[in-house]
């Protein structure tokens, strides 16, 4: 099955997927992570223009959407026009002609401006020692299936939190990309389940 990973640098979606002999690409504005023969730097849009995908599972930028960044709309000039923008290209993401898609995001303003998510899952519920809400917004997809939920659910501190539950990354350059990346037991469970879902 062909496969598009929109907006990933890191590869870890497209890898996962990958391992399970998919045709699967991943597409983003900067050069990924490692290099890859897999992954194609440029617009979106232009990749999905002219070429058929049974699955695409994209992750728009956050910054505009997120609850974190959305308190400085009122504080920034311009901030609130971003939002708008960053409104139209989920919109468009979710309106791409593939039938099975996935829009991947942090609680923001997706949820209220657009629709709510199908799921919202943690990290921890697929393995990973770590605490990060994640939306998805389906499109003829199943919601996943928690693979190994870590103990404490949602009242632990995980690995990546400070005592406060706030997220241990401090201010860099590369802290919105880290925090983007997609845990591994997250990427395993789409490749796993929705792979042979859209097979």
């Amino acid at each position: 099955m062909r496969v598009l990973i929109a907006c990933e640098r890191s590869g870890r979606v497209r890898d996962a997927f990958s391992t399970l002999g998919h045709d699967v690409y991943s597409c983003d504005l900067e050069p990924a992570e490692k290099p890859s023969s897999k992954h194609i730097i440029g617009d979106v849009f232009d990749v999905l223009n002219g070429q058929e995908w049974d699955l695409m599972i994209a992750h728009p930028p956050c910054t505009y959407l997120s609850v974190s960044g959305l308190h400085w709309n009122k504080r920034r000039h311009g901030r609130e026009q971003q939002t708008e923008l960053a409104l139209d290209f989920v919109r468009l993401l979710m309106a791409a002609p593939i039938r099975q898609i996935c829009i991947e995001n942090p609680i923001g303003c997706i949820s209220t401006r657009i629709r709510k998510p199908d799921q919202i899952v943690q990290p921890w519920q697929f393995g990973d020692d770590a605490s990060k809400a994640t939306c998805l917004w389906l499109k003829n997809l199943p919601l996943l299936r928690h693979t190994d939920v870590l103990l404490g659910g949602r009242k632990a501190r995980r690995a990546n939190q400070t005592p406060s539950g706030q997220n241990k990354l401090g201010p860099s350059p590369e802290r919105a990309y880290l925090r983007a990346i997609t845990y591994p037991g997250l990427a395993c469970a789409m490749a796993n389940q929705w792979g042979v879902v859209a097979a």
